[in-house]
């Protein structure tokens, strides 16, 4: 049986109702908000590997949501660009302090966010080739790789593209989900599971599903200068939960 009395029962639940509702309007931060509580509540290793469970449910429906808007000549250079970066930030792993590299990609977040929120427009890179994508498709794997954020950088680049709502997340959305199965199998992540946090999945998982259903409902209701300060916002909570 769980060993979680009614009250961490109920911030397991809520938690994965509402990181399953961010993720589902905004298209990331499953982790960014879960973890918090979660970790409150559940072990390290729990809280991992339910983040990696639950957040594959959540990117995947997502995806299959939108698989008209993706094009695979343009997401091909993303991925290939994080196989390359992954590794490499995993090695880095070996001699950067961890701490270290958060903390510089957290003020990295925050300046490019209050950026974004404080002026009307961004820069755009309509013009941009396969080979830029997938140059910054490595910096991303590198980062993520190094620090389990997957996706920040391709999300920023994806609006910085001039691309619509549903073709930015038809972009770092199924890239998100290729690097995090990266970062998995070369962390050597796929192990044993405890049979505890089989049955928090069980019961986590309509919490997930119904938080999953009412974000992508929302995000329907957004228009694209909503859906990108709906990301400028996450990004900066982002920033600052790595600095913090």
């Amino acid at each position: 049986m769980i060993a979680l009395d009614s009250l961490q029962l109920l911030v397991f639940l809520v938690a994965a109702f509402a990181a399953s509702l961010t993720a589902g309007v905004a298209g990331f931060a499953f982790a960014l908000i879960a973890a918090g509580p979660w970790l409150h509540v559940l072990t390290p290793a729990q809280t991992t590997t339910l983040i990696v469970a639950f957040g594959l449910v959540v990117q995947i429906w997502s995806v299959w949501r939108l698989r008209a808007a993706i094009r695979v000549r343009r997401l091909l250079p993303f991925l290939v660009g994080s196989a390359i970066g992954v590794p490499l930030g995993v090695e880095l792993l070996r001699w950067l302090a961890p701490g270290t590299l958060r903390v510089g990609t957290g003020i990295c977040l925050i300046v490019y966010a209050l950026y974004g929120l404080l002026q009307p427009t961004l820069p755009q890179f309509k013009h941009s080739g396969p080979i830029t994508d997938a140059a910054v498709a490595i910096v991303g794997g590198t980062l993520a790789g190094a620090t389990g954020f997957a996706g920040i950088v391709v999300t920023i680049w994806s609006g910085l593209r001039g691309w619509t709502k549903d073709e930015q997340r038809a972009v770092f959305q199924p890239n998100g989900i290729a690097t995090f199965v990266m970062i998995a199998l070369w962390l050597g992540g796929a192990g044993m599971v405890a049979t505890e946090t089989l049955w928090l999945f069980v019961l986590g998982l309509p919490a997930v599903l119904a938080g999953t259903w009412v974000g992508l409902r929302l995000y329907g209701k957004l228009d694209e200068s909503g859906f990108r300060r709906v990301v400028l916002v996450l990004l900066l909570v982002s920033g600052a939960t790595l600095v913090i």
